[in-house]
């Protein structure tokens, strides 16, 4: 058994921007455009998230790999520590030196019983940045916008991608213009599909050009990532889980404590050199036209004030893992994944099925502790 103790969030807490509350503004009907300037630093909350994999039908050498938190703070996340065991096993944490994504790995024997726990805990905040206002954040370095602008198998940024991405923006000036004019065509064009299996596989070539607009997170916040790096503004997806209901009145954006296997959403973040990485949430628009009390339409007050919110702030009842993309799992026989939001195992040289949490046989929790 290997473990880590868990570290203490330490420092001061710097200020932030509050998120403005949707239900307000459906009441009064706003129209879509910047979001009211916040009026107060929206407080830290700390949360646990376990996950518990259990391999039942392993065999020969089995190796399961879990997501850890973000291993870098943010403004609206930082990780307090990772803890886990694997008995019977060998068990470390891994950080891919692309994107930074952490990595919990574990791997059996022939003839053990290959079962992993990860406990991650981490404080998170709401998040909104003004974009009415002059910015003036510290600059992102050249290899990370230089990473985030690069296409990816999953994320091309030639052919159809760009072409639409140009038509697309076609007359607006500069990059906040474009990521608006992108973000609404994404609104527009997308829809929730509620039959997509998972999150979405987010293979933005094939959805442009077969016009399969339907999915979810995974496929509508990829189109709006891939749209904007064919226009050369960095963007990435940010992949992660929801831990607790929404404050905001979206049961639909939210999901309670407790068992959280299947609350998966990605999320999305496109950069300005004068305000930094800016979050988005274009899926999140098209959850709430379809889920929010039995379904909406595009001009109900709650969805404009969904589409207003979620370009520019995100409420952070959410758990945000890693932007990898192309992801070579250490120590993995089965190729690589195109994104980490799900554990992962292989055992036989075979990669169980990660949307399959009954027969693959994993479950995680959540619970906040202040």
């Amino acid at each position: 058994m290997d473990r880590r103790d868990f570290l203490r969030l330490t420092g001061a807490v710097t200020a932030g921007l509050a998120l403005p509350n949707p239900l307000s503004a459906a009441r009064a009907e706003a129209p879509a455009g910047p979001a009211p300037r916040p009026s107060a630093p929206p407080r830290w909350r700390t949360f646990e998230v376990t996950t518990r994999v259990e391999v039942l039908k392993a065999a020969g050498a089995t190796r399961v790999w879990l997501p850890t938190p973000l291993t870098r703070d943010t403004p609206f996340q930082r990780s307090l520590g990772n803890a886990w065991k694997a008995e019977g096993g060998t068990v470390a944490q891994w950080i891919d030196p692309v994107y930074g994504a952490g990595v919990v790995w574990a791997e059996f024997p022939a003839g053990a019983q290959p079962v992993v726990e990860l406990t991650s805990r981490f404080a998170t905040r709401d998040v909104a940045v003004d974009l009415s206002r002059p910015g003036s954040a510290p600059a992102e370095s050249p290899a990370t916008l230089a990473r985030f602008t690069a296409a990816t198998e999953l994320l091309p940024t030639d052919g159809v991608v760009k072409s639409t991405a140009a038509e697309i923006v076609k007359g607006a000036r500069g990059d906040l213009e474009k990521a608006r004019a992108i973000y609404a065509w994404v609104v527009e064009n997308g829809y929730r599909d509620p039959k997509t299996r998972g999150c979405g596989v987010g293979d933005v070539k094939f959805m442009l050009e077969n016009h399969a607009m339907g999915g979810k997170c995974a496929d509508l916040n990829a189109l709006f990532v891939a749209l904007a790096r064919a226009e050369g503004i960095p963007a990435r997806d940010v992949y992660g889980v929801r831990v607790a209901p929404s404050a905001l009145g979206y049961a639909s954006l939210g999901k309670a404590g407790g068992v959280i296997t299947q609350a998966q959403h990605c999320r999305a973040e496109f950069y300005l050199p004068t305000h930094g990485w800016v979050p988005v949430d274009p899926a999140d628009v098209r959850k709430v036209i379809l889920e929010e009390g039995g379904g909406k339409t595009p001009d109900d007050p709650m969805v404009v004030a969904a589409r207003q919110r979620l370009f520019g702030s995100w409420e952070m009842n959410w758990l945000a893992l890693n932007y990898a993309h192309d992801l070579a799992l250490p120590g993995a026989t089965c190729g690589k994944v195109g994104f980490l939001m799900y554990p992962q195992a292989e055992t036989g040289e075979a990669r169980l099925d990660s949307l399959d949490p009954a027969n693959f046989r994993y479950a995680i929790s959540a619970r906040e502790l202040a």
